[in-house]
């Protein structure tokens, strides 16, 4: 062998052995890192495309399916919850269980998520020709018969991140705030519309595999919302508050903390009485009362508008 060929040979081989090294130390890192990871973060795994709970499509529907994206992609859906608990869990302070706690469930409705997208599709796959033959162009029968057409012919009959009009989700219903208590509280109204939703489209299908696939997300939502509100009867229920309790109460306004206002003018109106306008206030820092609304400022008087503005002449002063 020439002297330049050896050369390259050693040097090759030298470059080999320096590359199994690193390669050795690299996958020592990654295991440690994620053996780590699993004492002291979350991470999101997936189980080789298993599905958290069956999802079966006796009777195909592309009706359904248009229906089912409002739980998808609706202010009462799944992304809307799971973005939720997820940035809820990422912004958390206090307590690392409740970060824990939020980022197990954000996870679940990524999973629920999962399975509303594989219902949509097993919905629109297969459905019957009798369908097809009520016009010759199949496509204006999907619409005329009520199916989102941009199954048809803008995702290949797959979800999408939208609700039952097509309107993508915008976050613009994730609620974040922060405060650990009223998030919990905001949670539990998050579950209760999903609950409503899902029940209503229980009710809309006949389809057996449908149903099932609901009832477990109604059971579901049954569990998180009563997470969720003994999260927040822990966190010190309504002796917790008002939210947030970290204000001293001394500095508001007490004569108008726990006083109903009723603003009917008319001589027979009645203001309507309850829980809320007598006996203890909720929270058992003060009264409850109702109290005949009065106006207690002034007229506002905002000046004259300025020339800088784009205002009529008669605005400004003279």
């Amino acid at each position: 062998m020439k002297p330049q060929s050896q050369q390259f040979v050693n040097s090759l081989s030298a470059v080999m052995v320096t590359w199994r090294a690193t390669c050795k130390s690299r996958d020592e890192t990654v295991f440690q890192f994620l053996q780590q990871s699993k004492k002291e973060t979350h991470m999101f795994y997936h189980d080789g495309g298993k599905l958290q709970y069956p999802v079966r499509v006796e009777k195909p529907s592309p009706l359904f399916a248009k229906a089912l994206q409002q739980a998808i992609g609706g202010i009462q859906g799944e992304v809307r919850v799971c973005l939720q608990y997820l940035f809820q869990a990422w912004g958390a302070r206090g307590p690392a269980k409740y970060r824990d706690m939020l980022l197990e469930t954000g996870t679940e409705e990524m999973a629920h998520i999962e399975m509303l997208a594989t219902a949509v599709a097993l919905n629109l796959e297969g459905a019957p020709l009798e369908q097809e033959e009520a016009a010759k162009d199949p496509l204006v029968m999907a619409a005329m018969g009520g199916m989102n057409i941009q199954h048809a012919i803008g995702t290949c009959m797959a979800a999408m991140p939208v609700d039952s009009e097509g309107v993508p989700f915008n976050c613009s219903h994730v609620y974040a705030s922060g405060n650990v208590a009223a998030d919990m509280l905001a949670n539990a109204t998050a579950e209760s519309t999903g609950r409503m939703l899902a029940v209503q489209l229980w009710k809309m299908t006949d389809d057996p595999g449908m149903k099932d696939m609901l009832s477990y997300m109604i059971a579901r939502d049954t569990m998180h919302q009563n997470q969720w509100l003994a999260a927040w009867e822990e966190l010190g229920g309504p002796e917790n508050h008002p939210i947030p309790n970290s204000f001293p109460q001394e500095e508001e306004n007490s004569d108008y903390a726990y006083a109903f206002m009723s603003f009917g003018v008319s001589d027979d109106f009645k203001t309507p009485h309850g829980a809320w306008t007598k006996g203890k206030s909720f929270d058992g820092k003060g009264k409850n009362s109702a109290v005949q609304m009065r106006p207690l400022g002034d007229k506002p008087n905002l000046g004259a508008a300025s020339p800088k503005t784009a205002a009529q002449k008669g605005q400004m002063k003279e």
